[in-house]
């Protein structure tokens, strides 16, 4: 059970999150920039970053990269894994407003396929690649549609009981998303397959924070200006070897985004209307803040489908990006960790990486 959890729930999907950060967010990121270049005046370069971004962030391109990322985070052969084009771009495409997930699943049972049969005849270079693209091809026709509007269905209701009860689901979806992070599995693809954006989006981002920047600052005592770059700019997930020796060092970063959560729904209304990816991605590489302003000018498509437009941002939209990603995570955690240090429940060393 723990190679198949492994293998699935972990290689495969943090595959899925790097396909998606390669096309979906970059070509994003690109797109925006070359758009806020254009404002200054024509230029034919800005042009091409306008369009090099839009490319890379096609939907089909990016079913494609996120299956070839599953199959190269689970090792397989190469006819597999590239026979996992075809099948990831349809599964995306087919699948709407939920295509990750459908390409999630439908890749990764198309890829064992093509695994079973692979080296196994002579004619290897035409069954392999024909069985994974036929399997993926059923399953996309029968089931992708399904799986894209199960997991939609599940993003709005997140997105709208975010806008209902922003108070409460900021908790929650901080802490969810938070602790996902930390954990082995990709929250990044978790938010992609679920579409989390608007003010759900918001509040993931801040739970990823608080557990990043959180752990960053409670841990410079053991760790010093190497951890404190390693977790808040990498990624959390360094601690928990440590989290499994004594659980209570958790709880700063868990208790900072029961804080941070609701006052980015309910005071700043941050709100992650780039691309859902992003919500689940903290401070690494600031792909989190960077997703936040490029949704501020150029809003994803699952976000434009909750109902996002462009903005021209405040110093109260800057403020609050600031405060919630950066400044409230690292004083918050301190202060908890302080606590728990001066009560025994974190010694010295329990956060050492």
């Amino acid at each position: 059970m723990n190679k198949y959890a492994k293998r699935y729930l972990i290689d495969a999907m943090s595959g899925m999150a790097q396909g998606l950060f390669a096309s979906l967010l970059i070509g994003t990121i690109i797109r925006t920039l070359g758009q806020q270049l254009l404002r200054l005046g024509e230029n034919a370069f800005f042009k091409f970053l306008v369009d090099a971004g839009a490319f890379a962030a096609e939907a089909h391109v990016v079913g494609a990269a996120m299956a070839v990322g599953i199959g190269f985070a689970m090792q397989l052969p190469a006819l597999v894994l590239f026979s996992l084009v075809a099948v990831g771009a349809a599964a995306n495409v087919t699948g709407g407003a939920g295509g990750p997930l459908a390409v999630l699943f439908i890749a990764i049972i198309a890829a064992e396929c093509g695994n079973l049969v692979s080296k196994k005849t002579k004619v290897d270079i035409i069954v392999t690649p024909a069985v994974t693209i036929l399997v993926g091809s059923l399953l996309t026709v029968l089931f992708a549609k399904h799986i894209g509007a199960a997991a939609a269905s599940i993003g709005h209701l997140v997105v709208w009981a975010t806008k209902l009860r922003p108070f409460v689901m900021g908790i929650i979806v901080a802490v969810v998303i938070g602790v996902a992070l930390t954990l082995p599995i990709s929250s990044a693809a978790i938010c992609a397959a679920f579409g989390l954006t608007g003010l759900a989006g918001g509040a993931a981002v801040a739970g990823c924070c608080a557990q990043m920047v959180g752990f960053a600052v409670l841990s410079f005592r053991e760790n010093k200006w190497g951890g404190l770059l390693s977790q808040g700019l990498g990624t959390s997930m360094l601690q928990m070897p440590n989290i499994i020796k004594n659980p209570k060092v958790w709880l700063p970063a868990i208790l900072t985004s029961v804080i941070t959560g609701p006052i980015s729904t309910c005071l700043f209304k941050m709100e992650m209307n780039g691309p859902a990816v992003s919500s689940g991605m903290g401070t690494c590489g600031l792909v989190g803040q960077i997703g936040v302003v490029s949704g501020w000018y150029s809003p994803s498509e699952a976000a434009i489908r909750h109902g996002a437009s462009a903005i021209s941002p405040t110093a109260f939209n800057w403020l609050g990006l600031v405060l919630i990603c950066f400044i409230l995570p690292g004083l918050l955690s301190w202060a908890f960790g302080l606590l728990f240090r001066r009560l025994g429940w974190i010694k010295d060393g329990d956060l050492a990486l």
